[in-house]
């Protein structure tokens, strides 16, 4: 079947509404990380829970899936907090629904043996590789910022994770914030300066949400939650076992066959993310305060020169009733 025809069918089930009895064809974004939901999607769980016929397409970065979200291509998908705070600022129609995960040492500045780098001082001069708008980067701009160093005198070099991979072979680059998979490559040349967890500890938090638009939620409600739930599943799956969870467990062999990581490696990689359940994301600091989250990223974006404006109110991006519905 051509992408067209599945975008015409995809978009006639959308015309059906949420009673509409054939499978409707949704297309949901995703960065391909070695998470807990890989499980569920090997299983095909989130297909029988919200009965879709899902199109997972994987992203390099947040500035696609804002582009693709804008375009309408995409109703649900993975989306860091810097980017998302960028596409709200820019009025893209979308709304946070749920996290995925805090970002903990999962996104890390990377630095390559020999180039002379052990402490942030030392990048002064140096190239330093990140996805530019996504969560990385706001990262790296708040070590630099803390640090006391201005972006002018660091070469910030704007390359997609694959790109990155390719540049650190050739020794082409001196750092790079980056996330997973593409970290653990990056690692067996070099070392972690610091993770986004300690960026965190400085002012600069950073998350991974499930975005989805405006209008594809006011029709897909019950569907919505359904998903959320079968998410939640999964990471509780993994938080209620995580020791079980070894290189040559089946839940591990899934992850791997679903992202291409190694098994060897997403153990350790698992211990990188933060993920929250459903309960506590409506009850802490997470969810229920992503408004304000969204509006001081934006706006440390703005003071950095990366937006050029920030709108006073960041409530409308954010729908807590799909995470109601599915933690009940």
């Amino acid at each position: 079947m051509t992408r067209t025809v599945r975008l015409m069918i995809g978009t006639a089930a959308l015309l059906l509404g949420a009673g509409a009895t054939m499978a409707e064809t949704i297309v949901i974004g995703h960065f391909g990380d070695p998470t807990p939901m890989n499980v569920a999607r090997a299983e095909a769980k989130f297909e029988a829970a919200t009965d879709w016929d899902i199109e997972w397409r994987t992203f390099a970065s947040g500035t696609d899936v804002i582009a693709a979200m804008a375009s309408g291509d995409v109703a649900i998908s993975e989306l860091g907090s810097s980017p998302l705070a960028i596409a709200a600022s820019q009025g893209v129609d979308l709304k946070m629904f749920m996290m995925s995960y805090a970002i903990g040492q999962s996104e890390s500045l990377i630095v390559r043996n020999g180039a002379g780098i052990a402490s942030l001082e030392d990048l002064t001069g140096k190239r330093v590789a990140v996805p530019v708008g996504s969560t990385a980067h706001f990262s790296l701009v708040g070590a630099l910022d803390h640090a006391g160093i201005s972006e002018s005198d660091v070469t910030i070099m704007n390359m997609p994770p694959d790109q990155i991979a390719a540049a650190w072979e050739q020794s082409a680059i001196d750092a790079a914030f980056i996330w997973q998979p593409v970290q653990s490559q990056l690692m067996e040349k070099g070392s972690r300066l610091l993770g986004a967890d300690k960026t965190a500890e400085w002012g600069f938090p950073t998350f991974n949400a499930w975005v989805v638009n405006s209008d594809f939620a006011s029709t897909n409600a019950e569907a919505l939650a359904a998903f959320a739930k079968t998410m939640d599943d999964a990471n509780q799956a993994y938080l209620s076992q995580r020791s079980a969870w070894t290189a040559d467990s089946g839940e591990v062999q899934a992850v791997a066959k679903m992202t291409g990581a190694a098994p060897d490696q997403v153990p350790a990689i698992l211990e990188g993310y933060t993920f929250i359940p459903l309960s506590e994301q409506l009850s802490g600091p997470w969810l229920r305060d992503a408004a304000a989250t969204m509006k001081a990223t934006a706006e440390f974006l703005k003071a950095a020169g990366r937006i050029d404006n920030t709108i006073e109110d960041y409530s409308a991006f954010v729908d807590d009733g799909i995470a109601k519905s599915a933690a009940r």
